[in-house]
């Protein structure tokens, strides 16, 4: 089994507590160069705030349960997981991100949900040659351009997560639409990627209004979108804020009008913690479920044995972006991060997160998503049965195309 560290980090004040930070830096670096018997997989994640449920811990136990079935060991290297809180702060992520590559041998960073700090740890790990597996962080533009040779979008992204929806709702008719937007990079690029999808498919948008980042009052927002005569509101959030946009509207009796409430991410545990009463009926797109095929279902239930909740796909994204990763290792014969990434892009992701997945030239992994529906209550059989199957939409369409997202590291 993979031994499991909380990293921890404490400032450097004063001339003699520098010189002595820098000293035990050096000595911590060169022990790391020397502990060459342990390949270092660093879980970057909230551990306290608003998206610890559905990634924290539950990401750590992803990353463990990868490591239990590949093997403890790889090119003779014990296999080690070590993990931090990044506070949903990007400053304090690059800092724990730059001190685990530079002073405790880190080989691989995982997950990183929010967006900005994925953005700010794909920076650190571009320069320092290091592979980032994203699971957690939706925005297109980590692999659009701010893409990085060295990470893999593996999960969704805020493209795939919108397309699907949108098309279908103004397919049947809601063609006028209103953004209820998070104000910072994940919220961007979730409105940016559902309204291009809106007009795309002949609709139009009548308006936005952007929130604060763990913003627990909604009200004003929503009377805003009420106000509006758009048929469809949408909700380009997550975490809390999705969760309490969503209860607030049920509140205001929006969910029982004649809008209709887009949801464009959607994490599993919130909509355990909502009920299905607030919900039902709702179309929303995600990249995997608990419940849809035989595989899947095993998956969850070794993960419910650990955590009491099953899995959400940003979780089951560790697992599997995780276990490539050291397949990849395995198949290079080493962790130099060019040849890992050369090996994981030809090889195909066959598991029980994907079949058929593949990692393109620009970082993004593309596969199946599905589109679903939120369950009525009376359809549910437990507390986390609550999406079923509208249709899955195949990788190649539910994913921007190669060629649109400006990463500069794609030839054309």
């Amino acid at each position: 089994m993979a031994r499991t560290r909380r990293a921890r980090t404490a400032p450097c004040a004063g001339a003699t507590l520098r010189a002595l930070c820098a000293a035990t830096a050096l000595f911590a670096a060169s022990a790391a160069r020397a502990d060459g018997d342990v390949l270092r997989i660093g879980i970057i994640t909230d551990m306290s705030g608003q998206y610890s449920e559905g990634n924290g811990e539950g990401s750590v136990a992803a990353a463990q349960i990868a490591v239990e079935d590949f093997g403890p060991t790889v090119l003779g290297k014990r296999i080690e997981i070590i993990s931090a809180d990044h506070q949903n702060k990007p400053d304090i992520a690059s800092t724990i991100v730059r001190n685990w590559i530079d002073t405790k041998g880190v080989d691989v960073v995982a997950e990183g949900v929010n967006s900005a700090v994925a953005l700010a740890v794909q920076a650190v790990t571009r320069e320092r040659n290091k592979i980032f597996l994203i699971s957690g962080a939706g925005s297109s533009d980590l692999t659009g351009k701010s893409c990085s040779p060295t990470s893999v979008q593996w999960t969704y992204d805020t493209y795939a997560s919108s397309n699907a929806t949108a098309k279908t709702l103004v397919a049947r008719g809601e063609k006028s639409w209103y953004f209820l937007t998070a104000d910072y990079a994940f919220g961007h690029a979730l409105e940016r990627d559902a309204a291009r999808a809106v007009e795309a498919a002949g609709g139009q948008v009548l308006g936005k209004v952007r929130h604060p980042f763990n913003n627990p009052d909604f009200s004003s927002f929503l009377l805003q979108a009420q106000s509006s005569p758009a048929q469809v509101i949408a909700l380009a959030n997550a975490g809390s804020d999705f969760a309490n946009a969503v209860k607030q509207a049920h509140e205001f009796g929006l969910t029982q009008s004649d809008k209709t409430i887009a949801a464009l991410q959607v994490t599993l545990t919130d909509v355990a913690s909502l009920g299905l009463d607030v919900v039902q009926g709702a179309l929303f797109t995600d990249s995997f479920y608990w419940d849809r095929t035989p595989e899947t279902r095993a998956y969850a239930e070794r993960f419910h044995a650990r955590r009491k909740a099953m899995p959400t796909a940003y979780q089951a994204g560790v697992t599997s972006a995780i276990t490539h990763y050291l397949g990849a290792v395995k198949a290079a014969g080493t962790t130099e991060a060019a040849a890992v990434m050369a090996k994981m892009r030809e090889t195909p992701v066959n598991d029980f997160f994907a079949q058929g997945g593949k990692v393109r030239a620009d970082g993004r992994m593309v596969h199946d998503m599905y589109l679903m529906r939120f369950k009525k209550p009376s359809q549910s059989t437990g507390k986390w049965d609550l999406y079923e199957l509208v249709t899955t939409v195949p990788g190649d369409e539910a994913f921007r195309p190669l060629g649109e997202g400006g990463c500069p590291y794609v030839r054309n």
